[in-house]
């Protein structure tokens, strides 16, 4: 048996808990009607409201014709809608309609709960200290692939 390595045991648990926070999140946002996916999308524009599609799918890290089924639902359920770009007559800019600011609200207090169950018995300063922690190990990475990126001659793309 190879020895354990806390730096993998850290990754294994990080992607395990990442995996079984995804996996009940999908199931809370079923009592709406929506997808953990759809959930995403709708909390992303709440913060970038105006955003090109192209845009809104490499925030999200997302193929952009899986990003298109998702707004095509979204759109369909009177959730989002596309805009002309002023500017690119090709493009169309993502917006929340007035029928999603409920939903987020309550998707905001939803997300309460989640995360209330996911840390419940851990200490707020031991989330604030795995908050700020967790922020360093994504700015490292941030930067491990922005490098890899410009070496790689790939062009720049964001992450996180």
């Amino acid at each position: 048996m190879i020895p354990r390595s806390l730096n993998r045991e850290f990754a294994f648990i990080l992607n395990d808990v990442a995996r079984m926070l995804r996996t009940y999140a999908d199931h809370k946002a079923a009592q709406f009607g929506i997808t953990r996916a759809q959930w995403v999308v709708l909390v992303r524009l709440d913060r970038s409201e105006g955003l090109k599609q192209s845009e809104l799918a490499e925030v999200l890290d997302l193929q952009p014709i899986s990003l298109t089924r998702l707004l095509d639902r979204l759109c369909e359920c009177g959730l989002i809608e596309r805009r002309p770009d002023p500017v690119d007559r090709r493009a169309k800019r993502l917006f929340l309609t007035p029928a999603a600011r409920p939903l987020l609200e309550k998707l905001g207090d939803l997300g309460e709960d989640l995360m209330a169950t996911a840390l419940a018995g851990v200490e707020r300063d031991s989330v604030e200290q795995m908050v700020a922690k967790l922020g360093i190990v994504k700015e490292n990475l941030r930067q491990a692939i922005a490098q890899r990126t410009a070496a790689d001659g790939a062009g720049e793309r964001r992450y996180g």
